[in-house]
């Protein structure tokens, strides 16, 4: 969908191969800056919630709790 320039809204679209790249990367960038979340909140977009999976595991912060809420949803744009 980002690809295509189109938005998304609350569509659960995936998250790309570049995007999870992109988490990893951030995860890593956690571990070697010493930042240690205690706590993550994401959407219930299932982009979101893999997103926060994959940066807490490269900084090897699995075990923090994680908050999902539909208020954090992307846009709705109706449809």
């Amino acid at each position: 969908w980002n690809l295509e320039n189109r938005f998304t809204g609350w569509f659960d679209v995936g998250l790309t191969k570049k995007g999870a790249e992109e988490a990893t990367a951030a995860g890593d960038l956690l571990m070697s800056s010493g930042v240690k979340p205690d706590i993550v909140h994401t959407s219930l977009q299932t982009r979101a919630i893999l997103t926060a999976n994959l940066a807490l595991s490269a900084c090897e912060q699995l075990w923090i709790p994680v908050h999902r809420s539909w208020r954090l949803n992307e846009r709705h744009y109706g449809g």
